[in-house]
């Protein structure tokens, strides 16, 4: 006896409630879905308990009980972090964060990865969730290059373990790629390439290695450069890049965009 023929399985229109919420900027699919755990999501007016929701352009969401912007063009930022400050939204201690230093005509956006607070250099922004998530991903494969300084006097010898991949506390570190620049005293300038980067990860591998660093600036991502940006400035990628490095079609379309210095506390001009 034939089988009936199966019956074609039907598509939900619409996307995933989280990747609605990171396209329009207000957080990573990840944050999104806790967003929506804590019952901080609505949709039409109810609140919603799970992600595997999908919506459409006719349903109307609110965060926290504000209805979210229309989704925007991806972008992309340069920013140069100064030391001295944390990579999140706000700080149980008090601290000030990368985002008190942005400029006020810089739309809302989230840091790709993130620099401790000591450290310094190239952080990228972005006003897309899934830009974010995509360069954060090991797979992207994306070689994050670092010039680091180390009170110690280094050889190639003590630097091997480096190179061979270490674990440290129960944690397995990749290897890095590990130049050793020149000495300076009772210091040494070290670059270093990493194509992950766990927490504190060039800090706690140079301890382990009886290294200790006194600083450490990121130069590079993948194929964006930290270049002559000052401390604090802000600089748009351009679109065309943006669509050359990530396959994006959507990507803002080129326009000029002068470099953004960092703004200050009273107001003023840095």
């Amino acid at each position: 006896m034939n089988k009936p023929p199966a019956r074609p399985q039907q598509t939900v229109p619409g996307d995933r409630i989280a990747k609605v919420l990171a396209r329009a900027g207000v957080a990573s699919r990840r944050e999104a879905e806790r967003m929506i755990e804590m019952g901080r999501v609505s949709v039409n007016g109810r609140i919603i308990e799970r992600a595997a929701l999908n919506v459409t352009e006719a349903d109307r969401i609110a965060v926290d009980g504000k209805p979210i912007e229309a989704a925007q063009a991806a972008r992309l930022w340069l920013y140069h972090k100064p030391p001295g400050l944390v990579t999140t939204t706000k700080d149980e201690q008090g601290r000030p964060t990368v985002y008190d230093d942005l400029p006020d005509d810089l739309p809302r956006v989230m840091s790709v990865g993130r620099l401790d607070l000591n450290s310094e250099g190239l952080l990228l922004l972005t006003n897309d969730g899934g830009i974010k998530r995509r360069l954060e991903l090991p797979s992207t494969g994306w070689l994050r290059r670092y010039r680091v300084r180390v009170n110690g006097r280094p050889s190639d010898d003590m630097l091997a373990p480096l190179r061979a991949g270490l674990v440290v506390d129960g944690q397995v570190f990749q290897p890095m790629q590990v130049t050793l620049d020149r000495q300076q005293g009772a210091n040494a300038w070290l670059t270093i390439g990493l194509r992950e980067g766990k927490n504190r990860e060039i800090r706690r591998a140079m301890t382990d290695i009886g290294l200790t660093v006194n600083r450490l600036i990121r130069v590079s991502y993948g194929p964006f450069q930290l270049g002559e940006l000052k401390p604090g400035e802000v600089q748009e990628v351009r679109g065309r890049v943006l669509r050359d490095q990530l396959g994006l079609d959507g990507a803002e379309p080129d326009r000029p965009k002068p470099k953004r210095q960092r703004r200050r506390a009273d107001g003023g001009k840095p």
